[in-house]
């Protein structure tokens, strides 16, 4: 509480241990997750037939193959890239399988001022210097029992059995792609309705291909050693460093 109070008072400094990041980053979470669900309502309330229906859809999380792009401080700044996918993984909880992207340095806003006046210039800037993939992300809709299977990943050298509640990284950089069939479990859905396999060619990134067995929706522990125990087994999953 004190920790959050200083920065009340001083916005613009900056974490000097890691635990003082862990701090801001769970705050971050919170505000992520919801100005997330204020923009869903807004959506829900727009009154335009065609302008509904599209930023309806994309506020639903209902489509699997969408793009989540992560625009700020909290998600350009951190010190890895990891952080913020993990960021918008509990924030967002997108499902299904979606392209997970954070904008490198928060320039975003001024590329959209930008293509105003060169369209082609911020195009290729948003293209080439803005836009940083973190890798594919698969979360399976459904809840489960701790320890049991949620989702099995095969193709390409790759045979990876996840479990309930639990996170997996399979190592792919950007531009490299994998042919994945991702084969939920009966409860679980990624696309195709529960328990229905699907086949894509998913590309990694700055993480890689995430396997997010956590179920949706996704609520923490409510036990305070178990809930510590699992935010540290997601930190080392992730390639995270965890605190003392």
């Amino acid at each position: 509480r004190n920790r959050l109070r200083n920065k009340m008072i001083r916005p613009t400094t900056i974490p000097q241990t890691y635990e003082d990041l862990l701090i801001e980053h769970a705050v971050a979470r919170e505000a992520l997750r919801l100005a997330f669900h204020h923009h869903k309502s807004l959506a829900r309330s727009l009154k335009g037939t065609q302008q509904q229906r599209d930023v309806g859809q994309i506020f639903s999380q209902s489509a699997t193959g969408e793009t989540l792009i992560g625009s700020g401080g909290v998600l350009s700044h951190a010190p890895h890239r990891a952080q913020s996918a993990l960021m918008m993984m509990d924030a967002y909880q997108p499902e299904g399988i979606t392209m997970l992207t954070v904008d490198s340095i928060f320039m975003m806003p001024h590329l959209g001022v930008l293509s105003e006046h060169c369209y082609e210039a911020a195009k290729q800037v948003f293209e080439f210097d803005c836009i940083v993939k973190c890798g594919h992300c698969i979360s399976p809709v459904g809840v489960g029992k701790p320890g049991e299977t949620c989702v099995t990943v095969t193709g390409e050298g790759v045979n990876l059995e996840v479990k309930y509640g639990s996170i997996a990284v399979i190592p792919a950089g950007r531009n490299e792609f994998k042919e994945l069939t991702v084969a939920p479990a009966r409860s679980f859905d990624v696309g195709e309705g529960k328990g229905r396999p699907v086949t894509k060619k998913l590309e990694g990134g700055t993480v890689g291909i995430i396997i997010d067995g956590r179920g949706r929706p996704f609520n923490l522990p409510t036990d305070a050693t178990e809930r510590t125990a699992k935010l540290r087994e997601w930190l080392e999953a992730m390639g995270l460093p965890l605190p003392k």
